[in-house]
Order: structure tokens, then sequence, then C-alpha cells
């Protein structure tokens, strides 16, 4: 397909609960096509499961943001793709192995399960205050912003009463219909924020992730300030912003499959794997697998040449039929534990352990206290945001 012949990009959703229709046609006739970008840039788009693992495994691309191939939804002036650099989302090995390797302990498995009991009390406070509100209640401001806001604060060493600050900055960050200056704005103003932070852990490090971390810093010199606060603000916005679109989602998922949530609520056991399954079925983050090629590289019998940008559509992937029988339907005894919503490769989401916790803590302990809950208005006026492939709920009004 020439460049001209090119769809515009992305495409807009339909249903809330299912990905763009287009992905399933895609997958089927035409699995690897051109596109164009609101930037005016082109860009490669994968929709199989296959196609794009092969991508996110390949050492022949790049998630350097500041090459001039990247495929960036919209132009981003100089001196902010500078900004960028640090934050390890756009590095490169080896750059990008080392900090990744100097943050992973802090989100293993087993470091992460440490964090129940302190989790399970945040979310029985939320959904007390909960309860405690008029009805029907907004449970996207009442359960799904605070817990993982209130999570990653604590983990970080963030001060919580600076919740709102990021939840605003963020949201004009990943919103398509924000004015680019005021997304500039607002990702200036989260880069001085973190780096007046970092300076003051610098002075004094604290019992806290960010502090360990300037700690380790000082003997191993793999960061500078810049790379620290480019850490922070990948860890802080990454932390709740996803977790939180997947709870609501996950709750109201889970409310229009009565048959799922019952399996739930009569084996809490299960939900590890209802996690797994709700996390395919939405992937949240569409577009993270973003990368550029370095080299002439061939994926499904289409050459990429050197420079162009690839877009793997994890969303299109995790409902990939070859992959996953009935996709379209939520079916928590699938096992599909090789979804692509964390991603795949060198770049997986090293959060992943602590967003599935927060998410089995949710789920299984606000269907156990409020076995009544449900929608205050159908689904399909549900205030759904869809911002450049991260999307989620404005609001969730429920009553019990």
């Amino acid at each position: 397909m020439t460049d001209h012949q090119a769809s515009a990009f992305p495409f807009p959703r339909t249903c809330p609960l299912q990905p763009p229709k287009e992905y399933a046609s895609l997958r089927a006739e035409q699995p690897i096509s051109k596109v164009t970008l609101a930037s005016g840039r082109t860009a490669w788009l994968l929709t199989r499961h296959e196609h794009i693992r092969q991508l996110l495994a390949s050492p022949d691309v790049s998630s350097n943001m500041a090459h001039p191939g990247y495929p960036l939804h919209f132009d981003v002036p100089a001196d902010v793709m500078e900004q960028q650099r640090p934050l390890m989302l756009a590095m490169d090995p080896p750059v990008h192995t080392a900090q990744r390797r100097s943050v992973m302990a802090e989100f293993t498995s087993k470091r992460v399960q440490q964090l129940r009991p302190r989790i399970q009390e945040i979310v029985d406070d939320c959904i007390s205050a909960l309860l405690a509100r008029e009805q029907p209640a907004d449970l996207v401001e009442a359960l799904a912003l605070p817990v993982p806001s209130l999570v990653i604060c604590e983990l970080l060493g963030v001060p919580y009463d600076d919740r709102p600050f990021f939840q605003d900055r963020t949201r004009k960050l990943v919103s398509v219909d924000v004015d680019p200056q005021e997304r500039m704005a607002a990702h200036q103003e989260l880069h001085r924020y973190f780096t007046e932070l970092i300076t003051a852990k610098e002075a004094d490090p604290g019992d806290d992730l960010l502090g360990r971390l300037v700690l380790k810093n000082r003997e191993t010199g793999t960061f500078d300030r810049e790379g620290l606060v480019g850490m922070a603000n990948v860890l802080l916005v990454g932390g709740y912003e996803t977790t939180a679109n997947m709870i609501s989602l996950g709750v109201v998922a889970l409310l229009e499959n009565p048959g799922q949530l019952a399996r739930l609520e009569a084996d809490p056991g299960l939900a590890p794997q209802a996690v797994d399954e709700l996390l395919r079925y939405f992937s949240i983050a569409d577009q993270v697998t973003s990368r550029v090629a370095l080299a002439d590289i061939e994926i499904g019998g289409v050459l990429i040449r050197a420079g162009e940008g690839v877009i793997g559509l994890s969303a299109s992937g995790n409902h990939d039929e070859a992959v996953y029988p009935h996709p379209d339907r939520l079916d928590i005894d699938r096992g599909g534990r090789h979804h692509l919503a964390f991603g795949h490769g060198i770049h997986q989401c090293i959060g992943q352990h602590l967003a599935k916790l927060e998410l089995e803590v949710v789920l299984t302990t606000l269907f156990a206290r409020i076995p009544g809950l449900k929608l205050a208005v159908p689904v399909e006026e549900l205030p759904f945001k869809d911002s450049m492939g991260v999307y989620g709920l404005h609001r969730l009004p429920v009553t019990w």
C-alpha cells in the first residue's frame, strides 16, 4: 500500500467495550497496512498477535521518540522532545537495560506481594467511603482513581495531596482534544515538579522507592538527575492512569457478564486468571508498542524499511481469533496469560505485578462487600474516554 492510500489513524470505537471494528477486518484482510497519523507521519500498523510479538522482540527496532521516523501522533517541540530523552520507555539498550535493571527489584512478584496488606487497607477504606456516599455514586472518583493513586504515591514517596495535580496533567498529556500548547505546558509542569522532588530527595532520600534510587545512583552512577526525573515521571503516571482505567472498565465488564461475575464471587481464587482475562479483553494502552525500524525487517511477508514507523495494536492482537477463540467473549476460564496488555520483550511493563495485585484486591473486595452493586445508567450512556489508544471512563455512576 502506498502512503497516499493510507487510512487515517486512530480508528473510532463504535462499542465502548470492544476495540474499533476495523481491527477485525484488518486482521482478516490486511494484517499489516499503512496508516496516516494526525502528525502527518505514516506508519505500518500490525494487527495480529504473532506479528506484534515479533516486532517487540526484534533487536532491529527502536523506542527512541526523537527518531525522525518514530510514529508520533502529534508534533513535539525540540525542547520537549529533549525532556523525553531520559524516559525509560523511549530508550534502547544498553542504557535502557541498565536503568530497567536498577528498578526491577522493586517490582518483583515477591516484593509486590509484601504490599498486599496495605493495598487491602486502602481498598477497604475507599469502599467504606463509597458506602457512605449518596447514591448514585461515582466509582471512578471513589475507588478507581484513589486506589492506584495512593498506592503509587506511597510506594514512590510522593505527597498524596498532589494527586489532583497529576490527574489533571496526565489527562492533558493523553487527550487528543487538548490544545497542543496546553499539552506541552502540562508536560513541562510535570517535569518541573519531578525535578524539585528529586532535588529534595537528594538532600533527604527517605525510605521510599525514589529515595532508594537516589542512594543507589550514588553507588552506580546509572542515572543523572534528568534520568531520575524521567523515571519518576514514568512510574507515577504509568502507575495509576492505566490501572484506574482497568478498575472501572473491569467492574463494568463483570456487571455486564453476570455469569462470569458469579464464578468469581463463588471462587475468589479465580481472581488472578479473571484479571488476566480482563487485561486481554481491554488492553487499555493500545499503542505503547510503537517503534521505528533501525534496519530493514520482514514481518508477515511485508518488508518494513529502516526509518519507517511501526505500531503494534495490542488490543487487536489480544482479540486475534487465531490465538483466542471467540475473542470478543469475556471468559475468565480462558487462561490467556500470553496477552499483550503489558507489551512484550525488553519494554514489557515493569509494574505488571503491582497492577495485577491491585486489580485482584479491588475486584474481589468490591463485589464481596457490595454484592448488589449495579450500574446507575445503561452501559451505552457511560462517559467513555478514548485518547490515542488509552481509554477508560470519565465517570462510573453506580448504586447498590
